[in-house]
Order: C-alpha cells, then sequence, then structure tokens
C-alpha cells in the first residue's frame, strides 16, 4: 500500500529527528572527556596515576594476606583488607595516594624533592570516608631528607594522625600538645630503626582539611629533627590497617608545592638573611620576653612566620602583636595586619609574650623566618 502524503512526511520527520539525535550524540561524545576509569590494584605494591599528577598505591608490606584497593578519580577506596597483625606492632600496609617520589616511582609532573628553604607554600586538602569495623589510623605521611632523595628511606618522617580506631598508636612516645595549623595535636616523638618519625594526633577524628604542610615541616625544623637545607621528597595520604580495613576511602586529595625564588626574599620561605634579638625579664615561676626580627637582606619581606622552641617548662600564656601558634614546645609567630612587612636592609617588627616557668630559664636557641636560619644578636 502507498503511504498517504500525511504518513510520508511524518516518516520524513521523524527520520530527521532521528538524524538530528544520533548528530547531536556523537558532537557531545567527540567534546566530552570520558571520566577516568576505576582501577583495581591488588599486587603488593601496585600502583597507578590519577588525574595525571597524582600516584595511588596498594603498597601492601606487612602481611602476605590479599589486600586490594580501587583508584578513582580524585582517591582511592579499600575493597579487600584480609589479615590481621598485632596492634603493638607496625601496620600491615599503607594503601595511600602522593604527591612525589616513593622509592624511585615520583608522580607525573611534581616539583619534589624540593628544599625546605625554597618552599613558600605547600597546601594540601583532604577527605576521608571512615569504617569502625577496622583497627587503623587514617594519616599523612611526610617525609624529609638531607638530600634529594627519589629512592629508599628518608631521614625523617613525620605523621598526621587524623583519625584512628583501635589500640593503636604512633612510634615513641608523646611529647607534649601543640598547636599547627589552627588545630591542636598530641605531639610523638621517635624512631623505628630506619629513621625519625614526629607525628601529630588529632583529639577527634577530622574527615577533612585544608593545610599547609610547611607548617608540620617547620615543626620538624623546630624540633631538631630537620633543617632547613633539606628536602621535602613526597607528601601521601591513606590509612595504615593492622585489622580489617574495606571500605575505607580517600575520597579527594590534592598537594601543590609552590616554590619561592631565591631572588625574592619578600616570598615566604625565601632565602631572606634575618636577626632576631630575644629579650627576656623572668622571674620565679615566670617571664616575658620581647622579640625584634630584622629583615637584613636586600629585598622586602611581605609576611613573616618565625619559628622557634621554647626551652622545657616554659608555656606562653597571653602575646601581643603576633598570632602565635602553639603554647610549649615548638612555637611559630607569625605577623598581624600591621607589622607584617619588612622593608630591606633592617626592616623590623617587635613582638612579645608573658609565659610560665619552672626550672632553670633559658632563652630558645635557635629561630628562623620563613624557613630560613636567622642570626642572633
Amino acid at each position: 500500500m502507498r503511504p498517504s502524503p500525511h504518513h510520508a512526511r511524518r516518516a520524513r520527520g521523524l527520520l530527521g529527528a532521528l538524524l538530528t539525535s544520533l548528530i547531536s550524540l556523537a558532537a557531545l561524545l567527540t567534546t566530552t572527556p570520558a571520566a577516568q576509569a576505576d582501577t583495581r590494584l591488588c599486587e603488593p605494591f601496585g600502583t597507578t596515576t590519577i588525574q595525571g599528577r597524582y600516584v595511588v598505591q596498594n603498597n601492601r608490606w606487612g602481611t602476605s594476606a590479599t589486600q586490594c584497593i580501587t583508584a578513582t578519580d580524585s582517591g582511592f577506596r579499600i575493597n579487600q583488607a584480609d589479615g590481621s597483625v598485632p596492634t603493638n606492632g607496625a601496620p600491615k600496609s599503607y594503601p595511600s595516594v602522593y604527591n612525589g617520589c616513593h622509592y624511585t616511582n615520583c608522580s607525573p609532573g611534581t616539583n619534589l624533592p624540593a628544599q625546605l628553604s625554597t618552599i613558600s607554600t605547600a597546601p594540601s586538602g583532604i577527605s576521608f570516608s571512615y569504617v569502625n569495623d577496622a583497627v587503623y589510623d587514617a594519616a599523612y605521611d611526610i617525609w624529609l631528607d638531607p638530600t634529594p632523595r627519589t629512592d629508599g628511606v628518608n631521614r625523617t618522617e613525620i605523621m598526621i594522625w587524623f583519625n584512628k580506631v583501635g589500640s593503636v598508636q604512633p612510634i615513641g612516645s608523646p611529647v607534649g600538645n601543640t598547636n599547627v595549623g589552627g588545630r591542636d595535636w598530641q605531639v610523638w616523638s621517635g624512631n623505628n630503626g630506619s629513621n625519625d618519625v614526629l607525628s601529630f594526633v588529632a583529639s577527634s577524628a577530622i574527615t577533612s582539611w585544608n593545610f599547609d604542610v610547611m607548617d608540620f615541616a617547620r615543626q620538624a625544623v623546630s624540633r631538631g629533627l630537620a633543617q632547613n637545607n633539606w628536602y621535602l621528597t613526597s607528601v601521601q595520604a591513606g590509612f595504615e590497617p593492622w585489622q580489617n580495613g574495606a571500605g575505607l576511602a580517600v575520597t579527594s586529595f590534592s598537594s601543590t608545592v609552590n616554590k619561592g625564588s631565591s631572588n625574592d626574599p619578600g616570598t615566604p620561605g625565601g632565602s631572606a638573611a634575618c636577626k632576631v634579638a630575644y629579650g627576656t625579664n623572668s622571674w620565679q615561676g615566670g617571664f616575658t620576653a620581647d622579640v625584634t626580627v630584622t629583615n637584613t637582606g636586600s629585598s622586602p619581606v611581605s609576611g613573616w612566620k618565625l619559628a622557634f622552641a621554647l626551652p622545657a617548662g616554659q608555656r606562653i600564656t597571653n602575646a601581643w602583636n603576633a598570632n602565635l601558634s602553639g603554647s610549649s614546645g615548638a612555637i611559630t609567630a607569625s605577623n598581624v595586619s600591621h607589622n607584617g612587612q619588612l622593608a630591606a636592609g633592617g626592616g623590623q617588627a617587635t613582638f612579645g609574650f608573658q609565659g610560665t616557668s619552672s626550672g632553670t630559664f633559658t632563652k630558645p636557641s635557635a629561630f628562623s623566618l620563613n624557613g630560613t636560619a636567622c642570626s642572633t644578636a
């Protein structure tokens, strides 16, 4: 039967609509990039790259039991975590994502290793997803070494424990409390036989946070566990499970290292020359300190952080003309709005604080301005 003109026009209309849809679909497919496919890793030291800039690693080294993780476009999740190890020893693995170099495997495009004195900021961000039917910690692993090492074990390891479940604890023993990045931490220090370990343990679980890795690196410097001419080699984040661990996930991760120019000492972390005068008035049970920071370099400093370590028995109770991170042990004083500029060739800023003390009163032995050691007046 021959179709009527009406049916023929309708058929041509449907065909045109179909062709238009197919053309639109083809354009969509050619202009919209496909999301990265998830990658499953079960090999003990299997790795893959995400976002073209970070490495995800299975990193199972403490047990022969199966561990499988899935790398996603934004992080990874643990799918299978068989076996367990005693909680008074090392964990069974450290599945993680990192920027930098780990046992010769460097993430694409990284500018690590980088000397601490050349780094202005190292912003990082993380989001964790936790489970309760496992024994583990969720932690950053930050590695420092006297050399630009891209393989083997570094000299100093900084761990930041965002969460822990079960009777596990960092290496070493607690050495006090401090405030870093606006958060309070219990500080542990020890050695695992291969490297020094400085750990910061949160008082309660942190699920997500954006912070500057250099704030923790400066803590290691002020405690004598690193020096400003050492290198930051990698910034890692993940989990250390002792028992189980399936379901744990890093849902987002970012890490950037911003390097200051040696020709621009005004950049925080640049190679500014500086001098510190530390005047004190002490009495039984207390003291005051007046601190003057002088820029002796040839370029201005815009924004400063002065790091030092209070001697044992001293604690700051109040301060003026500076924002202080920490009240005992490692201290970082940073400028306030009216004194952040230090002119070249002698620009100064003065701040002070009051505190309590016990035992023989002494002064801090070393200071660093924006990561560079200062002379003392």
